[in-house]
């Protein structure tokens, strides 16, 4: 995740009055395909448990918020359009806030502006 402290500051400001998910969906820069330099080592993900093993690695930078995994027909990226990743804040169902895809146009920051808003 881009910006992951920023993340992690909105589920401690905001854990009292929201869920926080994280899906974790196919790798956009796996290390076998088209990887960033100085990108985490991730290949891209073949089965289930390759995809639960970079899941962990995740988990391990502590995420504050329950971490789960899309199948391998990437149906929650699918029908989110979250590749490579997205903000979404949902209520009752419906989408409130979808943030435009990361890494460059992902803002927690107005994730942060929508749930004050809501709070209020």
């Amino acid at each position: 995740l881009f910006k992951f402290d920023q993340f992690k500051k909105l589920i401690e400001d905001f854990s009292p009055i929201a869920d926080f998910l994280i899906i974790y969906i196919e790798e956009a820069h796996a290390s076998d395909g088209w990887a960033f330099k100085n990108n985490v080592d991730i290949k891209i993900h073949q089965n289930l448990q390759d995809r639960l093993w970079a899941a962990h690695m995740l988990l391990a930078k502590s995420p504050q918020c329950p971490v789960v995994v899309d199948t391998m027909q990437n149906q929650s990226s699918q029908l989110y359009a979250a590749l490579p990743e997205r903000l979404y804040i949902l209520q009752e169902g419906r989408i409130l806030y979808k943030g435009k895809p990361g890494p460059w146009n992902y803002h927690p920051e107005e994730v942060r502006a929508v749930l004050e808003k809501l709070h209020s």
